[in-house]
């Protein structure tokens, strides 16, 4: 699991961490099985579960973006409260914000309504990410939730990969707070590997030219994590999504799919992925992305293939997708209700330059 689960790749002009983790398993960059990451995922939350016994009244916080599906897997399965710390704008709320150094998008935030609004019932707030490095991201998000709610709740962390330093579990340690993982990872050597890699992979420009595809909104059971949901029922509320779009899509010959989310907007495409997967069909899920990493030709580089898009949420904001290939259908699901359908045109090109045809744009929304 190790091996599949840490590939080192290099990111684009970020002098401040030079390396990116890229886990095969996670379907953020790479395209994998969506049984296959929530297998995994469901280790983690076993981890958690044994810890805490259902003795505690827990509340996940998943980290945007690459966390995200990670967060709302463990909270389907543990049957908790869940939300997401968000880069995007919710109106009428108000946020707790800190920040993420290390990243290409720096600011980080969490609705401080539903905060207030649980912590009371609350025993123990889970911060649930992908990979902790230095613990610092969360230990500032730590220090926020202590001032403003002191002696409330306790802490812990849970994620995928750990890199954690003595010194950074120490501190942990110190404060109480709780760190499960899966795999322990050693960073000391990630710089030196990602300045070796050559960059010479391909790198696909944006093609904004219209498409004339249908976005199909489907408004049943709409759930928005970036705001407090309870896990079974968000469960219930992406089964609902999945039969949606089970009843929408033409599945005749349909043998191999790819299931993409948007950005911070990765669970239900994962588990739309998994239900077709259970039908019989090989579907693979992955998602757009901030992060701009390099390709490389490397036999282990797990990033040979780069397409730059417009965001579906901002066409000012550049995002990415990593390693498309042709499958007999492909499925787009997002949450984003901009008006501007620039980011929606660049990827449908960009899937239409490696082969694909039979693709379909479905947006999960509210029914205002």
């Amino acid at each position: 699991m190790k091996t599949e689960m840490v590939s080192i790749a290099k990111r684009e002009n970020n002098n401040k961490r030079k390396y990116l983790v890229v886990n095969r398993l996670q379907g953020k960059h790479i395209p994998v099985s969506g049984k296959t990451a929530f297998n995994v995922f469901d280790t983690l939350a076993k981890c958690v579960e044994k810890s805490y016994n259902n003795n505690e009244k827990l509340l996940l916080v998943g980290f945007a973006e690459t966390a995200t599906a990670i967060g709302a897997r463990l909270a389907v399965t543990l049957g908790c409260d869940y939300m997401q710390t968000t880069r995007e704008q919710i109106d009428n709320v108000e946020y707790l914000y800190f920040t993420e150094s290390h990243s290409h998008a720096t600011e980080q935030k969490l609705v401080r309504n539903d905060i207030d609004s649980v912590i009371d019932g609350t025993d123990r707030i889970v911060f649930v990410e992908d990979e902790v490095t230095t613990g610092n991201t969360i230990m500032k998000i730590v220090d926020i939730i202590e001032k403003l709610y002191p002696d409330k709740v306790k802490f812990s962390v849970a994620s995928l990969l750990n890199g954690m330093d003595e010194e950074a579990v120490a501190r942990y340690n110190a404060r109480n707070i709780d760190v499960h993982y899966l795999v322990k990872t050693d960073h000391s050597t990630y710089t030196e590997i990602a300045d070796c890699f050559k960059g010479d992979g391909e790198y696909i420009n944006k093609d904004v030219t219209d498409t004339d595809i249908t976005v199909t909104d489907i408004t049943e059971g709409y759930l928005n994590t970036r705001r407090l949901v309870g896990g079974t029922v968000y469960n219930t509320a992406c089964q609902k999504l999945f039969e949606e779009i089970k009843k929408r899509t033409n599945l005749n010959g349909v043998k191999t799919m790819a299931v993409i989310g948007t950005e911070e907007f990765m669970y239900p495409a994962l588990y739309v992925a998994e239900q077709f997967e259970n039908l019989g069909i090989s579907a693979f899920s992955h998602s757009t992305t901030r992060s701009p990493i390099v390709t490389s030709t490397e036999e282990d580089y797990p990033v040979q293939k780069r397409f730059e898009l417009a965001s579906f949420y901002d066409v000012n904001r550049k995002t990415f997708i990593y390693n498309l290939r042709k499958y007999d259908c492909v499925i787009v699901i997002t949450d984003s209700t901009y008006e501007d359908l620039t980011g929606v045109n660049t990827l449908v090109n960009a899937l239409k330059s490696v082969g694909n045809d039979n693709i379909n744009v479905y947006r999960w929304c509210r029914n205002d």
